[in-house]
């Protein structure tokens, strides 16, 4: 048996810089990764079977789809399981469990993440190195953010957010994660994009970048669902806090904080609104 974290994944900053002939828009993006997340669980079994456990596996459970003699949802963590066994010509079935502790759509990558860690259990499961660049490819086919995900390394993405350069910088950084418990469509918040390239990341060392980044689906977003404005300006209040801004597509709002304490702090504030948190710290 193999347990796999899916750590959450932060867009420190999101510059969308046109729409491409393809269809997906180039972007620059700080990706970076918390400790919290959700987990998978892989192990040799009969017959295929997926397993949704945690506080929003009831959100994870659409109308079936027929899958051979298996009955699963259409789930990025079953995709990448029929991508792993088809590309590798594995012919073994596998228990599969998902612990879904992070909020569905809510731009801080948890199905991204969740088929990330999936390909991860099986190749270690299979004995094949995390290296073997099929692993990427696979992690591409299936969403713009996988290949980041299934590094979980702090990184700029270009491109659709896919091709990465590894950097450093804020591990250990006190990190809070802030949901108002509204779902957000990716789809609806890029048409609602103004078009208008407000230019690239500055050069300088993480933090810095981030900082003078921006988010630039955080206006669409915040049009659809108001309320990540009022999550915004109460951690921008936040003492210790050090930078706050939607991540992804929204509408989960991160802070980063100066000092452990801090963060907690804002963590009760926010829970007090009845928001989702997660206290916790970057990779």
């Amino acid at each position: 048996m193999i347990v796999e974290p899916a750590p959450a994944k932060i867009n420190l900053a999101l510059h969308v810089r046109h729409r491409r002939p393809d269809g997906y828009h180039e972007l620059e993006t700080l990706f970076a990764f918390a400790t919290g997340g959700d987990e998978i669980t892989v192990e040799i079994a009969d017959a295929d079977a997926f397993d949704i456990t945690g506080p929003f596996a009831a959100a994870l459970t659409p109308a079936p789809l027929q899958d051979g003699d298996e009955v699963v949802s259409d789930n990025l963590v079953t995709r990448a399981r029929n991508a792993f066994r088809e590309l590798f010509g594995i012919t073994g079935n596998y228990l599969i469990t998902l612990a879904k502790n992070l909020p569905i759509a809510s731009g801080i990558g948890g199905g991204s993440a969740d088929a990330a860690a999936t390909l991860r259990a099986l190749a270690r499961l299979s004995n094949i190195p995390l290296t073997d660049p099929r692993l990427s490819d696979i992690a591409a086919s299936l969403g713009a953010d996988i290949p980041a995900c299934l590094t979980g390394r702090t990184a700029l993405g270009t491109g659709r957010g896919d091709d990465l350069a590894d950097l450093t910088g804020l591990a250990g950084t006190p990190l809070l994660l802030v949901n108002p418990g509204v779902a957000v469509s990716t789809a609806a918040v890029f048409a609602g994009w103004d078009g208008i390239d407000r230019g690239a990341l500055p050069a300088g060392d993480l933090l810095a970048r981030a900082r003078a980044g921006r988010n630039d689906l955080e206006p669409p977003a915040t049009r659809l669902a108001p309320v990540i404005a009022t999550v915004r300006a109460q951690l921008d209040a936040a003492p210790g806090a050090v930078l706050s801004r939607m991540s992804g597509s929204g509408a989960t709002c991160f802070a980063l904080f100066d000092t452990a304490n801090a963060r907690d702090a804002a963590a009760i504030d926010a829970e007090a609104q009845g928001w989702w948190t997660l206290a916790t710290t970057l990779a």
